[in-house]
């Protein structure tokens, strides 16, 4: 797993209670870090490409993110363990699950609905690189907000 941590410039200690403009606010700084990596790299490479690269963005922007992050699920009182990995997690608050696929399917949104209910977030991002223009792979998803 690697980590990126902001030096400065973020307020920190959120832990679930950052509100509307501050995740907001963070959300076009991930637009905007999405769009760089999108213009400097291009369409057609692989997701780990991609993956890193926002994060490393994003860290330039001083945000905390964090790649790789497991999921535990509990299942009716019993844990289950790692069930999935995060691609993005950024200030310990938003999800960004990275693609490079021909197109955006609505199974990729149900997905990321999911993850953000089994890890108890709110917002998330679904970013599909492999676009001609990136606002044609970019989705906001919203979680009982």
């Amino acid at each position: 797993m690697l980590f990126f941590t902001a030096e400065k410039g973020v307020s920190r200690g959120f832990a679930g209670n950052m509100d509307r403009h501050e995740l907001n606010r963070i959300g076009g700084m991930i637009l905007n870090a999405a769009i760089t990596v999108h213009k400097e790299l291009g369409p057609g490479l692989l997701k780990s490409a991609y993956t890193i690269s926002l994060a490393r963005e994003l860290s330039l922007k001083n945000l905390q993110t964090r790649t790789q992050v497991p999921i535990e699920l509990s299942y009716k009182g019993v844990e289950l363990g790692k069930v999935y990995v995060i691609d993005l997690l950024v200030e310990n608050e938003i999800i960004i699950e990275v693609k490079s696929v021909d197109g955006i399917n609505p199974i990729f949104v149900a997905q990321l609905i999911t993850y953000l209910k089994i890890s108890g977030k709110n917002l998330g991002y679904l970013i599909n690189f492999n676009t001609l223009l990136l606002k044609d792979g970019f989705k906001r998803i919203v979680h009982q907000f």
